[in-house]
């Protein structure tokens, strides 16, 4: 019998995040945004490691970090926040980088180096490890993990995944993990049309039972299949917003718990932008994550204010 044991693989990184006064950045040959400049380790796969973590889940991280001052960093990391490095493999020449504007609207200006972690390869039987009894699997969207969507669909492992920005049916590097989703997020930030005849294209392409695209500020569209729902749903504000950036890993990440809990996409949805619209009330990446009793009481206020 399967466990309720969620594999994630997905990219960890250095994030720097800078705090400008505004967009278009203007020149200065010398700057002091005192406390704005932050230092953490990110990613999307750690970012989603970690809040799932933090919401209780039985987590598996398969991922790859470098060798040196840096990797060592973030095995001390994934051991403050208590998610399991067994499966995190230090052999990258150079653990991935970014580096991330943001203003005080929340806007960034986001530039990742991945190093030479396209070109890597994970070891096959250490994922087929990592995967036994997981009843669900995160696989992001980066190289090494691409192989890891044939074994999870060979096991009838459930795959959520996030294609992040997106504009293209046919986009040669992401259709694999678009194709093999049962769960599949996106940002509207670069669609050709409006998010409801993109989700329907996508739906109809892919067959994908529920579907999330990002909308900023005005929420999220849902699309789940097995109903033909195709609705926004919209944000709430529960403090102020410090920094938008992991506010899709954050979304997503709530999510993944909440249905893989409950199989209600509804519900877990409308709890995910809770949990996210909190999240952004801090300034990284992978921090102003909820407990699960954390975001339970905050969508009991929620629902209080709104009755």
């Amino acid at each position: 019998m399967k466990t309720r044991t969620i594999l994630v693989s997905g990219l960890i990184n250095i994030e720097t995040t800078l705090r400008v006064d505004g967009f278009p950045i203007d020149y200065q040959p010398v700057r002091f945004p005192f406390f704005g400049v932050d230092s953490t380790v990110s990613g999307v796969g750690y970012n989603v490691a970690k809040a799932l973590t933090t919401l209780g889940d039985d987590v598996r991280f398969a991922a790859l970090v470098g060798r040196g001052t840096a990797g060592a960093r973030v095995y001390g990391t994934l051991a403050e926040d208590s998610i399991v490095d067994e499966f995190v493999l230090g052999q990258l020449r150079h653990t991935p980088e970014s580096v991330i504007l943001y203003d005080p609207d929340g806007k960034r200006m986001i530039n990742t180096d991945l190093k030479d972690i396209q070109e890597s390869v994970y070891p096959p039987p250490v994922f087929e490890r990592a995967l036994r009894q997981c009843s669900l699997a995160v696989i992001g969207n980066v190289n090494f993990a691409r192989p890891f969507l044939r074994s999870a669909k060979d096991r009838d492992v459930i795959i959520a995944t996030d294609v992040h920005t997106i504009n293209d049916l046919d986009d040669e590097y992401n259709r694999d993990f678009m194709a093999a989703a049962d769960i599949l997020f996106m940002s509207d930030e670069r669609l050709p049309c409006a998010p409801e005849e993109w989700a329907r294209a996508v739906q109809q392409q892919y067959g994908n039972e529920i579907i999330a695209v990002g909308l900023g500020d005005e929420g999220v569209l849902l699309a789940v299949k097995e109903d033909d729902f195709f609705q926004r749903i919209p944000t709430v504000s529960t403090r102020p917003v410090a920094n938008t950036i992991g506010a899709g890993d954050a979304l997503f990440s709530a999510f993944v718990h909440g249905y893989h809990k409950t199989g209600d996409p509804y519900e877990a949805m409308r709890k995910a932008i809770v949990f996210t619209s909190y999240k952004i009330g801090e300034k990284g990446a992978a921090a102003g994550f909820l407990d699960e009793a954390g975001l339970e009481w905050l969508y009991g206020e929620m629902a209080t204010r709104r009755s």
